[in-house]
């Protein structure tokens, strides 16, 4: 009896330990307290400095030593906040960041744009998570929040703390050039729920997440990147849909939003002034009627959306003055903090709204526990960035993210055994889907069609393979980034109209607006996988070969045939 009692309270002990150890306080009110730890590092610096800590610098490794020294010196010149890293590869990036880090007072935050998990700038040596357009489709959010803390896990074992991520725009305009595949779609509900579990998974697993592109960027035909998108939608339109996912997750305690560089006249008529530098956006909108009191950052400066009407570090002044606490790659930082620091001296900004943003970013930076910085232990890293936990969680996210557009029975009734014609469009031989499937058929014929065809040479084609008793189509988008319309010409367009018939199954490894580019309607079966990853391609071979039955949602309306929340 003693023994149990004794093991009861020691059981009791170590539960608390754990609810102890792995809980951190909540983001915002953190950042929004004082902190000793906080104010002793801010009394430490200069003027100069502290305004520093508001700036983010571009790191990479993939361009040469030359550059990572470049970068060292402006780190160590100008002591700035922290990085904001791109390609190269992770052991490279952490002994990057061991080096960075002796070189400033106070450690650096480094920021990271992983959509997708670490695998969006380290593709040649990390996984990917499937985008958040195929994500989108699930019906299972707590698979959302699993990938949230395996991306924390990633990102900690590096040695970085933030990510820019989730996705939170409403990507209601099919020939949107920048977001697409990268929301989770076009109904908000779906956007703000996929979002708050991708989110709380991260800031659960101890690094803090950025909402972007406030206040949305899912209704644009012009890439920031390269101009000022206009929106010319009005302030209720705005608030009741572009808005709505943001409004939700700052609800939800979000840490931090990204705000884009758009011109929008309902929020600030000011001629040709992105969202991203008016006060009246960040500042009245997201800070006052939003009620949002944690990390504003934004978008980055270089971009030409920004640079364009504001240039020669203009911009960057504007969005202190607009009320931002970071400031991603400034096109020239020295300029610009020297450009800040005139500003306070002429009394265009207040010091005392510069010490609070300051001291803001260093409770961030107290909160990830960079108070106690250890550097990045380098050994076994690229083995553990490749998990077989994160490997089995990907595939089982692909496994529900399959979505059947038409006919359970065309699939139920696929027979292995009889003679199969496999189309294979957009790739030159076998990947994984056809190798898969290969090893399945017991009479089949594979067919590659290139797009250089003749017409005679598909006219005989489509007699060859109409001589099947099953055909498989099987349409594969082989570019990096699965576009909204397939790169194939009318005489292949209509060969595959010709051949998409009750006999076939028509599967998609692309994104869900590429179904208007084909006409696969008279296709028996349709199946969409969203993107051409092999996890995507064995889901697919799953649910034809009857080991998985297919639960995903069509997450955006792509035509009148296709519509949200399609599914069988």
């Amino acid at each position: 009896m003693m023994f149990r009692i004794i093991l009861i309270q020691v059981l009791a002990l170590l539960l608390m330990g754990n609810v102890n150890a792995q809980k951190k306080p909540a983001f915002v009110p953190f950042i929004n307290k004082q902190h000793y730890w906080v104010d002793s590092v801010f009394n430490s610096l200069s003027p100069k400095e502290r305004i520093a800590q508001l700036f983010l610098v571009r790191a990479h490794t993939n361009l040469g030593q030359k550059y990572i020294d470049s970068v060292a010196q402006v780190i160590q010149q100008e002591q700035l906040g922290g990085l904001v890293v791109f390609q190269g590869g992770p052991v490279r990036h952490a002994n990057m960041y061991n080096m960075y880090q002796t070189l400033t007072k106070v450690p650096l935050l480094i920021t990271f744009d992983g959509e997708w998990g670490v695998g969006m700038r380290l593709p040649d040596s990390t996984l990917s998570f499937p985008y958040q357009m195929t994500l989108g489709a699930m019906q299972n959010d707590n698979l959302l929040y699993e990938m949230g803390r395996e991306v924390a896990k990633d990102f900690l074992r590096m040695g970085m703390h933030f990510n820019f991520a989730p996705v939170v725009d409403v990507n209601n305009n099919a020939n949107n050039p920048v977001i697409g595949f990268r929301s989770f779609g076009d109904n908000k509900q779906n956007v703000a729920r996929k979002a708050k579990a991708y989110m709380d998974g991260m800031v659960d697993g101890g690094i803090i997440a950025s909402i972007k592109h406030f206040p949305g960027h899912g209704d644009t035909d012009v890439d920031s990147h390269y101009d000022l998108p206009q929106l010319n939608f009005s302030r209720t339109r705005l608030d009741t849909l572009e808005m709505f996912p943001f409004r939700e997750l700052i609800k939800s305690g979000a840490p931090a939003v990204m705000v884009a560089h758009m011109h929008i006249p309902a929020m600030d008529a000011t001629p040709n002034i992105p969202s991203s530098i008016s006060k009246k956006v960040v500042t009245g909108i997201l800070r006052n009627e939003l009620g949002f009191k944690g990390l504003t950052v934004t978008d980055a400066m270089d971009m030409k959306g920004v640079k364009k009407f504001f240039p020669n570090g203009e911009a960057d002044v504007m969005a202190i003055e607009a009320g931002h606490d970071l400031l991603e790659i400034s096109e020239n930082s020295a300029r610009a903090i020297d450009l800040v620091e005139k500003a306070i001296k002429s009394g265009r900004i207040k010091q005392t709204d510069i010490d609070e943003r300051v001291k803001k970013v260093l409770a961030s930076k107290y909160w990830l526990g960079l108070n106690n910085y250890r550097p990045v232990n380098t050994n076994g890293l690229t083995n553990e960035l490749n998990r077989a936990s994160t490997k089995s969680l990907i595939q089982r996210m692909a496994d529900a993210s399959v979505t059947l557009l038409k006919s359970n029975k065309r699939i139920q009734s696929f027979d292995t055994k009889k003679s199969t014609a496999v189309v294979s469009l957009g790739i030159k031989s076998a990947q994984e889907f056809e190798s898969g499937l290969g090893l399945q058929l017991s009479d089949a014929t594979n067919y590659y069609i290139s797009g250089e065809e003749s017409q005679d040479q598909l006219k005989q084609l489509i007699k060859d393979i109409r001589g099947h008793k099953q055909i498989i189509v099987a349409i594969h988008d082989d570019r990096m980034r699965p576009r909204n319309e397939l790169p194939i010409q009318q005489p292949v367009k209509e060969f595959v109209d010709k051949i998409a018939g009750r006999r076939t199954i028509t599967i998609m490894f692309t994104n869900p607006y590429a179904l208007n580019t084909v006409k696969i309607d008279r296709s028996s079966a349709i199946l969409l996988a969203y993107q051409n990853e092999g996890f995507m391609q064995r889901a697919a071979l799953k649910v034809l070969l009857k080991q998985i039955k297919p639960t995903g949602k069509l997450p955006v309306t792509v035509n009148k045939k296709f519509s949200y929340g399609m599914g069988l």
